[in-house]
């Protein structure tokens, strides 16, 4: 599976500013900060922008891998002996259907960027509302995002070990986790499958 071509986000746009905003802060090392909503800003914006953000992260991410996760070593989508996640997307396939971890991830991402592509609901352009049910729709998005976090974490981190990807991998995620935790986008039982690393990296910053 090739990795998605990257979703660029239009320079000299307002969103554009406010990737740079949140690259500045992200620099400075406070998370806690970098993901906070910036004073005056719209949170849909914020939101947009940022899980634009992360599905690249995790693109690229997930691209270093690819070649160690396979229909062979991973037959079904899991997230430790636990967790096991079958695929639906409500329109294509609406019954969930159990499939390997390449497959679960490439119908996953192929989604997500099928919903950032759509102009109605993230809008490129100033002055476009968003829909109303555009923090529903992000919500989801962040769930099955976190879900290829999951999946890496639990069966690929000794690949992301002697790729020497593990630092690049911690602080994406942390940066992930923080900002679902800011604005309560992500339901606290789907976060149980990492819920020992999330405290880990979480209680280090208070």
């Amino acid at each position: 599976i090739n990795a998605f071509p990257k979703k660029n986000i239009p320079e000299g746009s307002h969103q554009y500013e406010l990737l740079k905003h949140a690259e500045a802060t992200l620099g400075s090392g406070n998370l806690r900060m970098a993901v906070m909503l910036p004073e005056g800003e719209d949170l849909n914006e914020w939101v947009a922008v940022n899980t634009v953000d992360f599905f690249n992260q995790i693109n690229m991410l997930y691209g270093t891998i690819t070649d160690f996760c396979t229909e062979e070593s991973c037959p079904v989508m899991s997230a430790g002996p636990k967790y096991e996640y079958h695929w639906a997307d409500g329109t294509n396939i609406k019954k969930p259907i159990k499939c390997s971890a390449p497959k679960y991830i490439d119908y996953l991402m192929t989604w997500v960027q099928d919903q950032l592509d759509d102009e109605t609901l993230f809008p490129s352009k100033i002055g476009v509302p968003f829909k109303r049910n555009f923090m529903s729709v992000a919500k989801t998005i962040l769930k099955r995002l976190f879900r290829v976090y999951a999946h890496i974490y639990h069966q690929h981190f000794d690949s992301v070990m002697q790729l020497q990807e593990e630092a690049h991998l911690n602080t994406s995620f942390k940066h992930f986790i923080f900002f679902v935790q800011e604005f309560n986008l992500i339901d606290r039982k789907e976060l149980v499958p990492l819920q020992e690393l999330i405290e880990k990296l979480t209680t280090k910053d208070r």
